[in-house]
């Protein structure tokens, strides 16, 4: 169980034919019409509807993912976005009328969305069904065609993935690249119209490299350190459960995941045991043998996370089995006295990186305005996450930090609202996507500005005109 498979995958001639045949089919323009883009919605809804078991069982497989969890924090979510994409297309694709000045009158104009072209998607292993087919969603309800490149880190959910699409895509409209890291450079040399990425921003660094040969626009979402504050001590259990169901669902591989807990000095105790407690009513004394808990993605994975145990003590949790790949739910705290540092210049590993697994630290701080510092004198967050019974201390974290979100008395559930925009800010990301986000970040709104020949007002700026003539039409460019 949870093994290892390297994926069979294409040469680079292959992949270049690959990506020239998805661009012809978006050239015929058989992806334009809001019929097509209905069409394929549809036929995505199917491919997941459809083959609901297989998903399970390669994520059962890849990650020790229940069946419950996969469809939860995979299939659903790409299943709400596609309900809403169908609902709101028609409205999304309506030509917009704009206002024209006074000085360019008599005219009209509007704004008409076309489709980007090709666009690459390349998913994380974290959620290898969900980071691959919502922004797909985007993409297909925008008009454009796509080519996938889903992880090998997930290799069964990468087999069942370039499977499937061709048989619920048969014109090529969708196509997919499997492989490890040769075939994504190979990918990455290819021209595309956008390219989206999930994953580490040392990879993203990467790919926005590449993607600058072609002057392709991307979007971004790299994680990052997403941080809790918690001082709500009439909500102390409810707030316990759902920082931990947050935390370590997926086994903690959340791109949005809690990364750590900062609180006061008094609160650390307190928190802790409510944890523990909602520990054991989520995943049971013993979550090694709960089937609705997952295990840790690879080897190399696991043993870094077990490294981040140094330096730290262990309030909850802490065991380990290399073999299974299972890292019990932890909760640590830190020995380390005055002001602590959040970020690469910590000396504590655990507060370094991003830690993408189910340890989960509680950094105790003097007061909101230090947990509002130590978190401003790191990388901006993907998502920030505020445990508050005080309106002062929402509107402190909503003024004075910045995060790609800002989520009050839940954690992660905004992913799953595709009417809010999801992606990062400074070193979490750029772009976003979801919803008629994601519509937007795949079209072009491309001006259309209609000026009859008569009258021929343009005369009046163009050389030979009437002075008087002349600067009133000046006088009217600058005010209009």
């Amino acid at each position: 169980m949870w093994g290892r498979a390297k994926a069979t995958s294409p040469d680079e001639e292959a992949i270049a034919a690959a990506v020239g045949t998805t661009r012809e089919v978006f050239l015929s323009g058989r992806t334009r019409s809001v019929s097509s883009r209905i069409e394929r919605l549809r036929a995505l809804r199917a491919l997941i509807l459809d083959n609901r078991s297989s998903f399970a069982g390669a994520l059962w497989e890849d990650l020790g993912k229940s069946r419950q969890e996969v469809e939860l924090t995979e299939s659903d979510v790409v299943l709400g976005e596609i309900s809403f994409a169908l609902r709101n297309l028609r409205r999304w694709t309506r030509r917009r009328r704009v206002p024209v000045p006074m000085a360019l009158q008599p005219a009209s104009a509007g704004l008409l969305a076309e489709p980007l072209g090709v666009i690459l998607v390349v998913s994380p292993w974290n959620y290898p069904v969900q980071l691959l087919l919502a922004p797909l969603v985007g993409v297909l309800a925008a008009g454009n065609a796509a080519v996938l490149k889903p992880s090998e880190l997930a290799p069964a959910t990468s087999r069942l993935i370039a499977r499937l699409v061709p048989e619920y895509f048969p014109d090529g409209a969708v196509s997919v690249v499997e492989g490890g890291v040769d075939e994504t450079t190979a990918v990455l040399a290819q021209r595309f119209d956008h390219i989206v990425f999930t994953g580490s921003a040392g990879v993203g660094r990467v790919v926005l490299r590449a993607a600058a040969e072609h002057l392709t626009p991307v979007t971004l979402e790299l994680g990052g350190k997403s941080p809790v504050w918690f001082d709500d001590d009439e909500g102390l259990q409810e707030a316990a459960r759902r920082i931990v169901w947050a935390k370590f669902t997926n086994a903690g591989q959340t791109c949005v995941a809690p990364d750590y807990v900062l609180t006061t000095p008094g609160r650390v105790e307190p928190l802790i045991a409510a944890m523990r407690s909602a520990l054991i009513d989520l995943w049971g004394a013993e979550p090694r043998t709960n089937p609705q808990y997952g295990r840790i993605a690879t080897d190399r994975h696991f043993d870094r996370l077990v490294s981040l145990f140094e330096g730290v003590d262990i309030a909850v949790g802490g065991a380990h089995d290399r073999a299974e790949r299972y890292i019990a739910p932890s909760i640590v705290t830190l020995a380390q006295s005055g002001e602590m540092v959040i970020g690469p210049q910590s000396t504590v590993p655990v507060l370094q990186d991003e830690i993408f697994g189910p340890i989960l630290p509680i950094v105790a701080v003097p007061s909101v305005e230090a947990a509002i510092h130590a978190i401003n004198a790191t990388e901006k967050p993907l998502a920030l996450y505020v445990f508050s019974g005080s309106a002062r201390v929402r509107r402190l974290f909503e003024e004075r930090t910045s995060s790609g979100a800002l989520v009050h008395d839940a954690a992660i559930i905004h992913v799953g609202a595709p009417t809010l925009p999801f992606g990062g800010v400074g070193g979490s990301g750029m772009g976003a996507y979801h919803g008629a986000y994601s519509w937007s970040s795949f079209s072009h709104l491309k001006p259309i500005l209609r000026k009859p020949l008569r009258p021929d007002t343009l005369r009046a700026v163009q050389p030979g005109s009437h002075g008087i003539v002349r600067r009133l039409a000046q006088v009217l460019l600058r005010v209009g």
